[in-house]
């Protein structure tokens, strides 16, 4: 999916491990587990991708690993929020070295980000970025006010994924094009772009909470449930379903049960909240191959169509 920028990604992984290095043998050990743990390396490409005609790519370099090492960071701290014990089907890093070491790691990575950066981007860039941990840490909080309320609404909802998903996968977007140079309306439709394909890669990520099973999205099926985290597949079943009324009443509870868990997956499986959901997936992928600009080489576009198109179809 990301080959026209395999060379590029390839001398990323180099720059990321670099980066995150630090002479404290704990962090050292944190870093090399967040490292080895992977991930899709989806923002960071995105923005080599869009940043493809820019003709210095070692220049490019700084900012792709900032991206990373601040979705890295934020993942690390949400899985403090959580308490969860496994991400991508290994152990997280709080179960590994407790809440003290990994908040503390996620804090060494913000740092470690910015100062990657500090001597390689203009102010506006900057400004990008820190927009974005703001909205990040917006949306966190937006996901703790509604938990276990089953009267969140899908407009509330996707606020909060635009916060804490959207957001920063528009702005790897958004940082691309500024960085290939171009024009301010090209830089915009490139972020709608990132905008529309991160809401649907949210949302499909929600609906694999509920079809996939533990061994494919590597940590615990009804997870969300679990923790009160109404998404959009709940939200149109709390609309719809015959069964909404029990279904609030397990949702409205701060502890719910393993047994309360599958009935609620059950309940919101079959009254047609999965095919509703995809559907507004579908139509936010539609609207990212929409706006593309132009600008870009034929190669660029059809590596962002098929990027859109992965989403639509992921199972992971």
């Amino acid at each position: 999916m990301f080959h026209i920028v395999k060379n590029e990604l390839a001398t990323f992984e180099e720059e990321l491990y670099s980066v995150i290095y630090s002479p404290i043998s704990l962090l050292e050990d944190v870093g090399d587990h967040l490292q080895q743990a992977g991930g899709k390396r989806l923002r960071p490409a995105l923005y080599l991708i869009c940043a493809k005609s820019c003709t210095n790519k070692a220049a490019l370099m700084p900012m792709a690993t900032a991206i990373e090492m601040l979705h890295m960071a934020t993942l690390v701290h949400d899985d403090v929020i959580d308490n969860a014990a496994t991400r991508r089907g290994i152990s997280t890093a709080n179960i590994r070295w407790g809440n003290h070491v990994a908040v503390l790691a996620g804090d060494y990575l913000f740092a470690k980000a910015f100062s990657s950066i500090a001597n390689h981007v203009n102010c506006s860039m900057l400004q990008v970025l820190t927009d974005v941990i703001g909205s990040l840490c917006e949306g966190e909080i937006e996901q703790f006010k509604y938990c276990f309320n089953p009267a969140v609404t899908e407009e509330q909802y996707l606020r909060r994924i635009a916060k804490k998903t959207a957001d920063l996968i528009a702005a790897s977007c958004e940082l691309g094009g500024i960085s290939a140079g171009f024009k301010d309306e090209e830089v915009a439709a490139l972020k709608r772009y990132g905008y529309c394909i991160g809401l649907a890669f949210q949302i499909t990520d929600d609906l694999l909470d509920i079809t996939a099973s533990a061994v494919q999205v590597g940590k615990p099926v009804g997870n969300d449930l679990g923790q009160g985290i109404v998404t959009m597949p709940a939200i149109y079943a709390l609309q719809n379903s015959a069964h909404k009324a029990e279904l609030a009443e397990i949702i409205d509870k701060p502890e719910i049960s393993a047994e309360e868990i599958q009935r609620g997956l059950a309940i919101i499986n079959e009254c047609g909240a999965v095919e509703y959901s995809c559907r507004q997936v579908e139509r936010y992928l539609e609207e990212a191959k929409s706006v593309l600009p132009a600008c870009l080489s034929p190669e660029v576009k059809e590596t962002l169509i098929n990027i859109a198109e992965y989403i639509g179809r992921r199972d992971y």
